[in-house]
């Protein structure tokens, strides 16, 4: 698996949100520049509510810029078997005789890509597995309570 399809796949997901996004600000601009909010009455809260949805678009289009310099700024190197995980790394754990590959990253956590044969994970240093994760090493292990068990982690391998 290569870490540049993940990294460029994150990187272009958050680019057509940056543009939809972009778009949408817009269009609520144009729309509350217009005379169709004109109050008509003073139960006539259309105005009002363009303006919650204007500063809430941008809000979201400065979280993605956020996450798009967090997301070019990722290193792409390999980690040897006796460096610490951390961000950029994809590991591979396994949990119940199942192997699961993981893609650390500062965000995009929960973000599912299929890269040629492989599904991979992006989960963010700040998930519950992301944080176990970050400073161990390859054949390492770590324990996740859930609301159902306690889970023990094998990090099978890391690249």
């Amino acid at each position: 698996m290569q870490k540049k399809i993940i990294i460029k796949s994150l990187i272009d997901a958050v680019i057509k949100e940056l543009d939809s996004i972009k778009l949408a600000a817009q269009t609520t601009k144009d729309h509350r520049q217009s005379d169709d909010l004109r109050s008509e009455g003073k139960y006539d809260t259309r105005s009002i509510e363009a303006g919650y949805l204007a500063m809430g678009q941008l809000q979201r289009l400065e979280e993605l810029k956020l996450e798009l310099q967090m997301l070019e700024e990722i290193p792409c190197r390999d980690f040897p078997p006796t460096d610490q995980i951390g961000i950029g790394a994809l590991v591979e754990i396994e949990f119940n005789n199942q192997s699961r590959h993981y893609f650390i990253s500062p965000t995009a956590g929960g973000t599912m890509l299929r890269i040629g044969d492989e599904t991979v994970l992006v989960i963010s240093v700040f998930s519950p597995i992301g944080n176990q994760v970050i400073d161990l090493k390859k054949c390492d292990t770590f324990e996740l309570q859930t609301p159902k068990e306690l889970r023990t982690y094998l990090i099978r391998n890391v690249s």
